[in-house]
């Protein structure tokens, strides 16, 4: 069985423009990166959305960021059952094999998966329910926090604070990694937890002090 296509030809005209001029002005670099390895500051935990464009909100270069990208931007807690793990997998790559000094969760707003959290737990959504939903046994991991957001009643307030809270839930889960914590607590890892409006183009980081988001 065939089940592939041809690619479609704007991605291809894309690719060849891409080559023309940026690939070409930059022969030097990507050859540099190609035979001496990826040697990435931070890591970037970020959510799947096409909106969120993680290089640009901080006018990256090609090899400076080591990202992964999953569904609302969330870490799992540590869990060795020898099952797939991509996120989990990520993470060790980054911390034990690149030496990353920086690990950064990102998430945002208008959150598609978050959504889908407050929609399960307010009935809305019994397909993400169904035990197959890939999308729904993921959002599980947020789902222990709703209740923190629940009095809220404005609905996009509600959405934006089971965000942020989407970031605070990837950092403590970040810290059942036993290699993550004592990366942490040996000073050659920080992590940190940022929120961006999209519409807006803001930035806000998390203050564990003072358990509330700053901007930037």
């Amino acid at each position: 069985m065939n089940f592939t296509k041809p690619l479609p030809s704007y991605l291809i005209q894309r690719y060849h423009g891409w080559k023309a001029t940026t690939y070409e002005e930059n022969r030097g670099w990507y050859r540099r990166l190609a035979s001496e390895g990826q040697r990435p500051r931070a890591m970037v935990v970020s959510c799947c959305d096409s909106r969120v464009h993680v290089t640009s909100i901080f006018g990256a270069d090609q090899g400076e960021f080591f990202i992964h990208r999953n569904i609302a931007n969330l870490v799992p807690p540590y869990q060795p059952d020898g099952d797939h793990h991509g996120t989990s997998a990520a993470v060790e790559y980054a911390v034990s094999v690149l030496g990353v000094v920086h690990l950064i969760v990102l998430g945002h707003s208008q959150c598609g998966g978050v959504q889908g959290c407050i929609d399960m737990c307010k009935g809305r959504a019994p397909e993400l329910e169904a035990k197959e939903s890939f999308v729904g046994r993921w959002m599980d991991i947020l789902r222990p926090k709703y209740d923190q957001v629940a009095d809220i009643e404005d609905e996009a307030e509600q959405i934006h604070q089971l965000e942020k809270h989407a970031v605070i839930t990837s950092l403590e889960n970040l810290m059942s990694f036993p290699f993550v914590k004592t990366a942490v607590e040996g000073g050659t890892l920080s992590l940190h937890g940022l929120w961006t409006d999209i519409g807006e183009g803001s930035l806000q980081c998390y203050d564990h002090k003072a358990d509330r988001f700053l901007t930037v």
